[in-house]
Parts: structure tokens; sequence; C-alpha cells
């Protein structure tokens, strides 16, 4: 007669530990997801933000000595440009977003900022999870001479 073990050892451990290896895994994964969101969402705002700050120069003196240059209101892309790097420092982006970088194009009559910063992840792996954000955000300015 042949007898069959009553027990494996060890198998249900094996399986157990291979388990939460996997559950940690995913974990892992849903927190970075999460931080990548997260971040890409701030700097949205922020694009947005800077979007509108240098659109809003077109309030400056070039409105009210020379008036509406043909029928509307000239954008100064230097002043957009001032107007957006003042209002990244004045709010703390440099701050909460270290290796902010970004660049201000000044169109017929819109501001468009693109920002880009590194991400952070909190569980990372050298060489691998090194990767940057990027958003843009565009402000329109549509004043005009009605006639």
């Amino acid at each position: 007669m042949m007898r069959r073990p009553a027990t494996e050892p060890g198998q249900v451990s094996v399986l157990i530990v291979g388990f939460a290896v996997l559950l940690l895994l995913m974990v892992g994964v849903v927190v970075d997801a999460s931080s990548a969101y997260l971040h890409r969402q701030g700097l949205d705002n922020l694009a947005d933000g800077a979007a509108l700050a240098g659109a809003d120069e077109v309030r400056g003196t070039a409105v009210y000595e020379g008036g509406l240059a043909g029928g509307r209101a000239p954008l100064d892309a230097d002043a957009a440009r001032a107007a957006v790097h003042d209002y990244l420092a004045r709010i703390g982006a440099y701050v909460d977003y270290p290796g902010l970088r970004y660049r201000v194009t000044v169109r017929d009559r819109a501001v468009v900022v693109h920002v880009e910063a590194p991400l952070d992840l909190p569980i990372s792996v050298d060489g691998v999870t090194d990767t940057t954000v990027a958003s843009r955000g565009a402000a329109a300015v549509d004043v005009t001479d009605q006639p």
C-alpha cells in the first residue's frame, strides 16, 4: 500500500508571499499614478493662472496712451513674459515645483504658457521612473474697438 503525504509544508507560504509581493506592486503603481495625476493637475492650474497673468498685461500704458491699434488691444510680449515670471514667483511655484521651467508665447491676441517640472514619484526606481510632466495654458484677449 502506498501512502500519500498528509501535507505539503511550505506550499501555502510561497503563495502568500507571492500574493503579498503582487499586492505591494499594485499599490505602488496606484500611488505613483495618483501622484503623477495630481502633479499634472497642479501644473494645469499653474499654466492657466500664468497665462491669465500674462494676458492681463493688456491693461498697460500702450492701451491708454496709444489706444486700440487696428481696433484691437495690443499685447506686449515682454510685459507678458515679465508678468508670468512675477506670477510664478509670487505664488511660490518654484518652491512647490523644484526644477520648474516655463516658456511664454504671445500670438495675435493670446498668451500661451508652457510649464514643465520634474516628477518626483513616492515610489521610484532610479533610471526607470525619472520623468517630467508638462502642461499648457492659454488666455485670449478680446478687447476690440466697437464702431
